[in-house]
């Protein structure tokens, strides 16, 4: 089993608390006492019930799980239970999890059956299976991987999978139906994937998309056909923009959802199929089912665990690595060995627009792919003309993406004023700067546009 990295207590936790978690995890194969890179855990005490009351140990936890990227436990071991907002402030500060730790063996057996289950998920997103397919190190997307991944290899739940037109959608159902159908056959073939694009189905045709038809139900059936039901058996079938169907096909899907059983258009006879639904939309179906244009019979039957996928303005710092896959693939590249990327094009790819996400950026590359010629690096001079900025003075890049205002609007609805929230953005600044110069002082500051002392004061105060 993984080691598990101690990280500096907070708050003081009484000593033979401390000890006494420490032996249990021991005793559950889990030392304690390594520097590795993996799981961990940041034993606390803390008095009072405000969630807005542990600033210093909700910055460690953003240290030390890199803002949500690494899995840190919060493990309590101070006196009496933490109110429910105090769980979800932690949370929020990038705890993977917040336990109770005054009974040092059920402590130490939760933490050892999150590690244990936490490696076996990352092995899996390590694998060649998923990294090569799933391109992408932010930590916006290496969240939804981790998830799809557990809920691929663990459950049998349904999925759906939300999220704006190119961001990845039917790639990431795809990776579902690989981990959880492996050593699945059907007829001694690999279990089936079945995709049906609920916004091509024509509404006449409907019931024999999805149900099939016998001989001469209607004009032109000619002979019994399988509908996605069936064709589905013993496998997946993933019902891509689920969010367009009528009300009507909504309606006959929810009985064969529920009961897995259905009649062919024209027969009489009730068929069976036990299949893995996975869905997707680019609609927010919740929204969709408030103002009754979704059943919400048929959402809580599909919603078996969401997937919400990020945009690629959530995941800016992938841009530049799937541009690189990208335009390997298309000039038929080792993905190792792609032209490299001059430095103004690479400025241009991560500060432009991408309302079309990743399949926008797939596109750009295919068509700088095109124009480039030769065993030199992509220039400016590749970029199509469509591509290349007009008054550049007039309309300087903007830095604050959506990402900024989501975590704005995350801080806000946690009840965090803007004194923290100001506080919180110098500080993360100052860690990133500091960080990208390598611990030096000076050049951070120089990039901060503050003087050393300033700096130095800022870390020294931490205000």
């Amino acid at each position: 089993m993984a080691d598990l990295f101690r990280h500096p207590t907070c708050g003081a936790p009484p000593a033979g608390r401390v000890d006494a978690l420490l032996r249990a995890l021991a005793r559950h194969g889990l030392p304690c006492e390594t520097t590795a890179p993996g799981p961990g855990l940041l034993m606390f005490a803390t008095g009072g019930a405000a969630a807005s009351a542990d600033p210093v140990l909700h910055e460690r936890l953003r240290d030390a799980s890199r803002s949500g990227a690494a899995r840190i436990v919060a493990v309590h071991l101070g006196d009496g239970e933490l109110c429910s907002a105090r769980h979800w402030s932690l949370l929020a500060a990038g705890a993977a999890d917040v336990i109770d730790g005054q009974n040092p063996d059920e402590a130490a057996a939760m933490l050892a059956a999150r590690v244990q289950r936490w490696a076996q998920i990352d092995a899996l997103v390590a694998s060649p299976l998923v990294k090569e397919h799933l391109v992408g190190d932010s930590p916006a997307w290496q969240r939804l991987v981790r998830q799809a991944v557990e809920v691929a290899a663990f459950s049998d739940a349904g999925a759906l999978i939300v999220g704006e037109s190119g961001t990845g959608k039917e790639l990431t159902a795809r990776l579902v139906h690989t981990l959880w159908s492996r050593g699945r056959q059907r007829d001694g073939q690999q279990a089936p994937l079945v995709v049906l694009d609920c916004s091509t189905v024509q509404p006449e045709l409907a019931g024999s998309e999805f149900f099939g038809h016998e001989r001469g139900a209607f004009t032109g059936a000619s002979a019994p056909r399988d509908g996605a039901f069936a064709l589905a058996d013993r496998g997946t079938l993933f019902l891509d923009e689920v969010g367009e169907l009528p009300a009507a096909q909504q309606a006959q899907l929810l009985r064969v959802i529920q009961e897995r059983s259905y009649k062919r258009i024209g027969g009489s006879a009730w068929q069976r199929s036990e299949f893995r639904l996975v869905c997707a939309t680019n609609r927010e179906l919740d929204a969709e089912v408030a103002r009754g244009a979704f059943r919400s019979d048929l959402y809580w039957r599909i919603a078996g665990c969401i997937l919400r996928m990020p945009s690629l303005r959530e995941r800016r710092e992938d841009i530049l690595p799937l541009a690189q896959r990208f335009l390997a693939e298309a000039l038929a590249t080792p993905p190792a060995k792609p032209p490299q990327l001059q430095p103004a094009v690479r400025e241009h790819l991560e500060q432009r627009p991408y309302p079309g996400n990743v399949r926008e950026l797939r596109q750009l590359m295919q068509r700088i792919a095109a124009r480039h010629v030769g065993d030199g690096p992509i220039t400016v001079g590749d970029l199509p003309d469509d591509e290349r900025p007009g008054d550049i003075a007039a309309a300087p890049p903007d830095w604050r993406h959506a990402g900024f205002d989501d975590a704005i609007q995350q801080a806000l609805r946690l009840g965090v004023g803007l004194r923290d929230i100001s506080a919180q953005a110098a500080n993360t600044a100052i860690r990133i700067a500091v960080g990208e110069e390598g611990g030096n002082l000076q050049r951070a500051a120089r990039r901060l546009g503050v003087t050393d002392r300033a700096l130095q004061m800022r870390r020294a105060g931490g205000q």
